[in-house]
């Protein structure tokens, strides 16, 4: 198996000395785990940031081994991961993307989803520009996986961001996440804490 494809970090785990398994999200084969040489080195380190874009060339030499990567920066959202709010929400949907989707199964729309939810934190100089886009994307993981909430939910939420995360939150807890100790909610939890700490609603 042979195929170049852009994708987008999603997560990495260090296996051998300086390699990682890395976790990626691609337009056509959904989440895909690959091998990368020297993952975790002072060269590829900024590369496999989670958030970033990148064009992964993957090569294995059945569909049942697990492929090496080359991997290229194509878009670093480096500069994101120095804030703290634009940090936690990337290392959290990032970790559910990675956490919950089958390999191999392709979901063009939560790869297109997941992309511009990344634009819009890198391009709102607050939270108040891009959390509308993070309840849509919690949305759309669940629809796609089954789990679409009824459409007088969906308009109620859509009314006011930051409650509907609570709701999708507590959807994702129910229905997809199903382990208390499960680390991707450790992320949610960071997160929805600093939003609303940023929205005054925490003293």
């Amino acid at each position: 198996m042979r195929l170049t494809t852009p994708a987008i970090v999603l997560a990495l785990r260090a296996h051998g000395e300086h390699g990682a398994v890395v976790r990626l999200l691609t337009p056509d084969q959904g989440l895909v785990a690959a091998y990368v040489r020297g993952a975790r080195g002072r060269r590829m380190r900024p590369v496999l940031l989670a958030g970033n874009a990148v064009e992964a060339r993957l090569a294995a030499r059945n569909d049942t081994q697990l492929p090496q990567a080359e991997v290229e920066l194509t878009r670093s959202r480096a500069t994101l991961m120095t804030e703290p709010l634009p940090a936690a929400a990337i290392l959290w949907v990032t970790a559910l993307t990675a956490q919950v989707l089958p390999e191999h199964q392709a979901y063009p729309a939560l790869y297109e989803g997941l992309d511009g939810l990344l634009e819009a934190i890198g391009a709102a100089p607050s939270a108040s520009g891009w959390g509308p886009a993070l309840l849509r994307y919690e949305l759309l993981i669940l629809a796609e996986l089954g789990f679409g909430l009824e459409p007088e939910l969906i308009a109620r939420v859509a009314a006011d961001w930051l409650p509907g995360l609570s709701l999708t939150g507590r959807r994702l807890r129910r229905d997809i996440i199903d382990r208390p100790d499960d680390p991707s909610w450790d992320a949610r939890e960071r997160l929805t804490h600093r939003l609303r700490r940023a929205a005054g609603l925490l003293a």
